[in-house]
């Protein structure tokens, strides 16, 4: 089974939302979605799920356009989250689980292993306006799962969440993940991107811009990152050959460079420091990869 978006084009009268973009996500894949607002991913995944018709290009799942019949295999956390406020947390689940055609029994057995899971087992009898926005988050991914999709589709999952409550839905996701579920999600944090994702795209203004493989999407980027954290004439490094950017830090300094021979270079000038506590050549990061691919940071 695999996730095919084949020349795919949205348009909205004259606005064009999401244009000629062709994807193909493999089962068992978790893939990332990266762009500013208005980049086309939202509206990506509600032609993917069938909410919207495309104007151009077909999508498949298992070779099969996705339809009411094959919703049960699908599961969706919507940016906009939308649960009933006045409605227990059990009888919310109960409801969303029996329209994705499981029994109660079922229901409230996953329902008491998610809650356990995500340290909430309390929350069964509550309504969904006395819980947290955090907590609502929890409950409408567990409302996403728990019919234990083949495609789970979340958009934003981890916006609004603190620290603790991220960790819990990554590992949440990575559970998934080994357990055979095709995940697909746009965030607005890079390194959630890069840590639970092989292969991404970029997109800006409804076109892919960077598509492919993670590794070598870093690659073949080209740049390397430096830091340096010591103390000496900081300001001398941004004037060596091939240093491209430069930064300043509360330890010492952030330099990306064009090559990784750069970094050689780099390292002679340290001769004339009084003291180095670190040095380290890196690979860059995905949101350097964005500046230089759409002009702005994301963040």
């Amino acid at each position: 089974m695999s996730l095919v978006i084949k020349n795919v084009t949205k348009r909205f009268g004259s606005f064009t939302a999401v244009k000629n973009l062709s994807l193909t996500i493999p089962e068992g894949e978790t893939f990332g979605f990266l762009g500013a607002n208005g980049a086309g991913k939202t509206t990506t995944f509600r032609m993917i799920l069938g909410l919207l018709d495309s104007t151009e290009g077909t999508i498949t799942w298992n070779d099969e356009k996705i339809t009411y019949d094959t919703s049960h295999v699908i599961g969706y956390l919507p940016e906009e989250r939308g649960l009933y406020p006045k409605l227990k947390v059990k009888d919310q689940l109960v409801y969303l689980g029996r329209l994705r055609g499981m029994n109660k029994s079922d229901i409230l057995k996953q329902m008491e292993e998610w809650l356990e899971r995500f340290k909430v087992p309390e929350y069964a009898n509550k309504k969904v306006e006395e819980l947290s926005k955090g907590n609502q988050q929890k409950i409408q991914f567990i409302a996403s799962v728990i019919h234990r999709p083949k495609l789970l589709i979340l958009d934003e999952p981890f916006s609004g969440l603190d620290p603790v409550n991220v960790e819990l839905l990554k590992e949440a996701v990575l559970s998934l993940k080994n357990d055979g579920t095709t995940i697909v999600f746009s965030s607005h944090r890079m390194d959630h991107v890069e840590e639970l994702c092989e292969n991404l795209c970029i997109m800006h203004h409804g076109q892919p811009v960077v598509h492919g493989n993670l590794k070598e999407i870093k690659r073949s980027f080209g740049k390397k990152n430096v830091i340096v954290h010591g103390e000496g004439d900081l300001e001398r490094l941004q004037h060596i050959e091939g240093v491209t950017k430069y930064k300043q830090t509360a330890e010492g300094v952030h330099l990306q460079i064009a090559n990784e021979q750069v970094s050689q270079s780099i390292f002679k000038e340290l001769h004339h420091f009084s003291f180095v506590s670190k040095f380290i050549l890196e690979e860059p990061s995905l949101n350097d990869i964005f500046i230089e691919k759409v002009g702005a940071s994301y963040e």
